[in-house]
């Protein structure tokens, strides 16, 4: 696990941030800027949090290694889980061991069609869920820099036949709502010059899509490779995987203009420079960075 330096390093420069942020939100209040980061203490995120005392938390329950709900246990695991109890850390001035022990984060699954109202409505203080970070998806959230790079996959049966992206021509594939997945398919195809036209059938949630390929309803289950990595089996393969596209950069997205966002935005940046995320990336993915 994290040794005692780097949770001494982590609790100090969390305290370090929530005071900047303070201060921020202090000289706001009393200036006349009207900037789109200045908030008035009436809006302020980080007195909320700290008021209420969890950081409430938009993750997803079905991704292993990022957010997970293990059905064992009853607890969320992952490397998104663990990202959430840092930022409540620093926002709530405590040790990244102590956030974790105390539970002070409160945990809500989300899906790409949930998440983005929850933020809006203040249910949610971030969303920490394999979101994509996008110019048009910035223009509605703060995103904090990528934590973690992925790619899409097209996840097919090993009895379907399909053996590369042409035969998909024709063929069904499954894609979750309000997810990028069925435009980064479409732009591969016609940057590789592949000659095919599938139909695309959308999910409300990855198990749905899962069980719908399973059953024959859907060719394919296309996604980010690290949900796929969830649902893979000795009966299913990715077609042509070294066929990389459709990049997809995670971050974690807060309400626009507030007053939590450079606290995330700090928090992460110190955690890649630090190599916490690299541990947990290798923890939690087998990988490197």
């Amino acid at each position: 696990m994290k040794n005692i330096s780097r949770r001494n390093f982590l609790q100090v420069c969390g305290l370090g941030i929530v005071a900047a942020a303070g201060a921020s939100a202090l000289s706001g209040c009393g200036g006349g800027d009207t900037g789109s980061g200045s908030t008035s203490s009436s809006d302020s995120k980080l007195e909320a949090i700290k008021s209420r005392g969890k950081l409430n938390c938009g993750v997803k329950a079905d991704v292993l290694g990022y957010g997970y709900l293990n059905t064992e246990t009853n607890e969320y695991e992952g490397l998104e889980i663990d990202l959430c109890y840092q930022i409540a850390a620093a926002v709530l001035g405590v040790s990244y061991d102590e956030a974790k022990e105390k539970k002070l984060c409160e945990f809500t699954t989300v899906t790409p069609k949930t998440r983005g109202p929850l933020i809006d409505n203040d249910s949610l203080d971030i969303v920490c869920a394999t979101y994509t970070i996008t110019p048009e998806r910035e223009e509605d959230w703060d995103f904090s820099t990528s934590y973690r790079t992925d790619s899409v996959g097209i996840m097919v049966m090993k009895s379907s036949g399909i053996a590369e992206m042409a035969d998909f021509d024709g063929k069904i594939i499954g894609v979750s709502q309000g997810s990028t997945t069925k435009d980064a398919i479409l732009t591969m195809f016609e940057e590789k010059g592949i000659d095919a036209t599938p139909e695309f059938k959308e999910y409300p949630d990855y198990p749905s899509i899962n069980s719908a390929l399973e059953s024959g309803n859907i060719d394919a289950f296309a996604m980010d490779r690290s949900t796929l990595n969830t649902y893979m089996n000795d009966q299913k393969e990715l077609v042509q995987p070294d066929i990389e596209f459709g990049t997809q950069d995670y971050g974690i997205a807060t309400k626009k203009g507030s007053d939590l966002s450079d606290v995330v935005e700090e928090t992460v940046t110190s955690l890649l420079d630090d190599g916490w995320m690299d541990e947990e990336i290798t923890t939690w993915l087998g990988a490197s960075a």
